[in-house]
């Protein structure tokens, strides 16, 4: 397959706080409400301890309580994170840590997880940013899987309109059509979660849909 058929949109998006320890959990929580609407959720380990280390090295190096801002989007296929903060003098490195120099351990974590990462000094702000690698082959993919492609390629029958007629057959026949089914089931709920959705609530919205197209009991 060449790519989503449907294109995930993954619009960028950035929040202000001050760079404080009680922070970190709450922006934490919101990268992987995200990325889990992005259909990343594979990318949200990663993403927050990169984001952890960014803003931790605000407050070790600038200061706690630092006017600070995270913004995520997507540049490529990778997903970039950034971090800024007003301070343009000193430019974060990394280097050897020692018990006694520990300078640069946050950013050499990030080193060691990012596909490549560095700062820019925009007038008044300094922005350290880092890319983390997906797995997409754009922006607008899908996290690829066996059962993920076999849905989508499904759906993408069903936007079409394609229809297929199935044989009628004796009761080996239908329980083989039911396992058949239980399986395009399971799939459809991975195509859920690789394209941001949640499969419980989809699964709920069906039960619902088909217990109202039911006839009324007499």
């Amino acid at each position: 397959m060449a790519g989503c058929r449907f294109g995930m949109i993954r619009q960028a998006w950035d929040v202000s706080f001050p760079a404080e320890p009680k922070e970190l959990a709450g922006l934490r929580r919101v990268i992987r409400l995200h990325l889990e609407l992005w259909g990343l959720a594979d990318t949200v380990q990663d993403a927050q301890l990169c984001a952890t280390e960014l803003v931790t090295n605000v407050m070790e190096h600038v200061g706690v309580g630092t006017p600070a801002r995270l913004a995520i989007s997507m540049s490529g296929s990778r997903l970039r994170l950034e971090v800024s903060d007003p301070e343009t003098r000193a430019l974060p490195t990394t280097g050897p840590v020692t018990e006694e120099h520990e300078r640069g351990r946050g950013l050499m974590l990030v080193d060691g997880v990012a596909e490549r990462w560095g700062v820019v000094l925009r007038g008044d702000s300094k922005v350290t940013w880092c890319e983390l690698a997906t797995g997409l082959r754009s922006s607008i993919d899908h996290v690829e899987g066996p059962r993920v492609a076999k849905a989508e390629a499904l759906v993408g029958l069903m936007r079409l309109g394609s229809r297929t007629e199935g044989a009628s057959g004796g009761p080996l026949g239908v329980a083989h059509a039911e396992e058949a089914a239980i399986d395009v089931i399971a799939d459809l709920l991975h195509w859920f979660r690789a394209h941001g959705c949640d499969p419980d609530s989809a699964l709920d919205r069906a039960q619902m849909h088909f217990e109202a197209e039911l006839p009324e009991a007499v």
